[in-house]
């Protein structure tokens, strides 16, 4: 992939779709898919903010009952089937333990026919294109087994368990990133850290978007018959610009933080907990580590000032320890990584913005006298391709071709042609026998079809070959990173093309190494490299 903006600009395009997160790359897709001529931008990199700030869950969502969110809850168990299918090598099922107490709101009174319903409502989770992904009815669990299976959960009161079946994607941002390529498969053409600056306004309609490329500084000028703003925890500050009234916010904002441990708190399954508060609490074994998360707080002022703190980690970390009544179950010093986001949520008056539902909404502008601009708002990581499939019925509506089909349901996603994962992992590690087999394996499932073209890279020179982690990524990947990805600096490497970075720092030898190889690629002068090291180690380093 490349980016468009440097170079074709001189064209109308019948969609512009602003910003690359899961949504705006889903419409693109969706878009691309059915026919039509599409620019994406994205001010960031792709899958930059809210949809890498994720708990990595592909789920129905079992909270959303309690809110008798049914809707909901049903799209979603239906969008996590089929992204098991189009996206086989990067989600797979994952078994969640909830501990059972004596008191109501946890027993198996209360949760037992949440769980039935939840298995009613995903009555076609068998219908797997591909045997491995089938997902289990729930089943109960003794009190000794529990603690057998989940020794890190909270003893006192506990009656017994359930084991229920959802689904983890292992690397959200390289599934966003996979919409986003196979969009450009369809003739989309894709630009990130391409920021929309204003809109092009004709006969009192919008016609396009002017665009500052944020590498060079240069702006541009991009025409389409229909503006999408899928601007997510920035859509409202958009929409602010269109009606020339910058800086008004419209939407709420929830923040959502996660902390990864170097213990390993759990290993074959996720377990759950709950907060003082009431809320989830996630304890995800990932890549040998313990991912928890989340957090749901209400935030106020601008997006663009979102940031990290140490109190906000200790704050949790508090809530995790009472979620699991020990007082030392997770400790500041455990943590190797912290990351957090911002949830864009539809107001629908809830005091909690937990409680704030979780569904999307599509505004089409014609009607408040901005013809040309469709909004879509909220919504969550798992319902984004039926999100997009929406918003597609509305664009062929106004385009007059409604009998259009979606095909994105039906095919997989470009780099995850993968009919049997199995069959596909066996055949890599026969293939690539001279590497370890869990790191053939990792890079299997995060590359899909597309791990040749990183294995040639490697086999070019033994330099690109050294193992970098525990998990055996290579300096080849920051190659292909740049020459096939898009990555234009050293946090998209690290952060979201590669998981190098996403257990935290990975030392000062490795992020040099990356820093000279990324360098030689993209051709960085030595003060360019330093900015990109300093800006890529604080990134990457705890709050202090």
């Amino acid at each position: 992939m490349k980016r468009f903006i440097e170079h074709n600009i001189d064209k109308a395009y019948d969609l512009i779709v602003i910003g690359g997160g899961i949504s705006g790359a889903a419409v693109a897709y969706e878009a691309a898919s059915q026919g039509y001529s599409v620019a994406l931008v994205e001010k960031g990199d792709f899958g930059a903010a809210t949809s890498s700030a994720t708990s990595k869950l592909i789920h129905g969502g079992l909270r959303y009952l309690a809110n008798f969110e049914y809707g909901l809850v049903r799209e979603s168990l239906k969008e996590r089937r089929t992204l098991e299918n189009i996206a086989p090598n990067l989600v797979y099922p994952l078994p969640f333990l909830i501990p059972l107490y004596k008191d109501f709101m946890h027993s198996k009174w209360l949760l037992e026919p949440g769980m039935i319903l939840y298995d009613l409502l995903s009555y076609d989770k068998g219908f797997t294109w591909d045997r491995s992904k089938r997902l289990p009815v729930h089943y109960p669990l003794s009190r000794r087994k529990t603690l057998e299976r989940a020794p890190v959960v909270k003893a006192e009161g506990l009656t017994g368990g359930i084991v229920f079946h959802d689904c983890a994607s292992l690397m959200p941002e390289r599934l966003t990133l996979a919409f986003v390529k196979s969009a450009v498969k369809h003739g989309a053409e894709a630009a990130n850290y391409a920021r929309v600056e204003d809109f092009v306004r004709e006969s009192g309609r919008i016609s396009g978007v002017l665009v500052r490329d944020m590498l060079t500084g240069k702006t541009v000028t991009l025409r389409g018959r229909l503006t999408v703003n899928c601007g997510g925890a920035w859509a409202d500050l958009l929409l602010g610009v269109a009606r020339g009234k910058p800086g008004s916010q419209q939407i709420r904002r929830s923040e959502g933080i996660h902390i990864i441990t170097r213990k390993q708190l759990t290993v074959q399954l996720a377990v759950g907990g709950s907060t003082p508060s009431g809320r989830p609490c996630n304890l995800v074994p990932w890549r040998r580590h313990t991912l928890i998360g989340t957090t749901d707080r209400e935030y106020v002022g601008d997006p663009d000032a979102y940031c990290m703190t140490r109190e906000k980690i200790e704050t949790y970390i508090a809530e995790v320890n009472a979620a699991f009544g020990k007082t030392d179950l997770v400790q500041y010093a455990d943590i190797v990584h912290a990351y957090g986001g911002l949830r864009p949520l539809i107001d629908d008056q809830t005091k909690d913005v937990y409680r704030t539902s979780r569904k999307y909404e599509l505004f089409d502008h014609e009607q408040d006298g901005l013809p040309g601009l469709v909004t879509v708002e909220g919504g969550k990581y798992t319902t984004s391709r039926n999100l997009a499939e929406n918003v597609l019925k509305t664009v062929n509506r106004k385009f007059g071709k409604e009998k259009a089909r979606s095909i994105s349901a039906r095919q997989r996603l470009a780099g995850c042609e993968i009919p049997d994962l199995e069959s596909f992992l066996a055949q890599a590690k026969t293939s690539y026998n001279d590497l370890p087999q869990e790191t053939v394996e990792f890079l299997a499932r995060i590359y899909g079809t597309e791990l040749p073209g990183v294995m040639e890279i490697a086999r070019s020179n033994k330099q690109y070959a050294q193992a970098l982690d525990a998990d055996g990524e290579m300096t080849a990947q920051v190659v292909h990173a740049v020459r096939e990805e898009m990555a234009c600096t050293l946090a998209d490497i690290l952060l979201r093309r590669t998981g190098i970075g996403m257990l935290g720092h990975p030392g000062e030898a490795v992020l040099e190494q990356v820093a000279e190889t990324a360098a030689r690629e993209l051709r960085w002068n030595s003060a360019r490299s330093d900015r990109e090291l300093e800006i890529t180690a604080k990134l990457l380093s705890l709050p202090g």
